[in-house]
């Protein structure tokens, strides 16, 4: 079996990281890859309420895990609030991915794309003087002015997203 590779996507609140992950999952797909995904949510996320079943089986029945199963989907509730490194989840619940793309977790030490747009901010999270500035593989922006030493991608480019994928892979980690 090929080992499995990651790559995170990151950038500013609403700069566009998630509908640049859904693309790249799908460019990838379309190539015959399998893909996986890891979410960051800066929120808590409200699956498991107070008084629902599957809330009842972690908390007042002690359970590890507890998988919700219904039509078309599967849910796994995992309660290891401390587990948060991308690359951990990645080995323990994703096992079998070509790939995994990870959205968000921008400190991580992971081969990074970047998704800038000056209508979420006006400045990138990358600067050259970060300690970690080798892990961009890429930027893609809107910003026609905007330059960096790792290839910088524009919006209005044509074939972008095909590039972005195939540099993605070549860069990706293995883990």
């Amino acid at each position: 079996m090929a080992e499995t590779r990651i790559l995170s996507v990151i950038g500013k609140q609403n700069a566009g990281k998630t509908t640049l992950t859904v693309a790249l999952a799908s460019e990838f797909v379309r190539k015959g890859r399998r893909v996986m995904t890891i979410k960051q949510s800066a929120d808590p996320v409200e699956m498991d309420r107070v008084g629902t079943d599957s809330y009842l089986h972690a908390h007042e029945g002690k359970a590890e895990r507890t998988v919700v199963v219904a039509p078309g989907f599967r849910v796994l509730l995992d309660y290891h609030p401390d587990e948060t490194d991308p690359v951990t989840l990645a080995r323990r619940f994703l096992q079998g991915a070509d790939l995994v793309l990870v959205e968000g977790f921008q400190d991580a030490e992971l081969p990074k794309i970047e998704v800038f747009r000056r209508e979420a901010s006006s400045t990138p999270l990358y600067k050259p003087s970060l300690p970690n500035a080798a892990e961009w593989i890429a930027i893609v922006t809107d910003d026609d002015r905007f330059e960096a030493p790792c290839p910088v991608l524009r919006f209005r480019d044509t074939m972008w997203l095909h590039l972005l994928a195939n540099m993605g892979w070549e860069k990706a980690r293995p883990i």
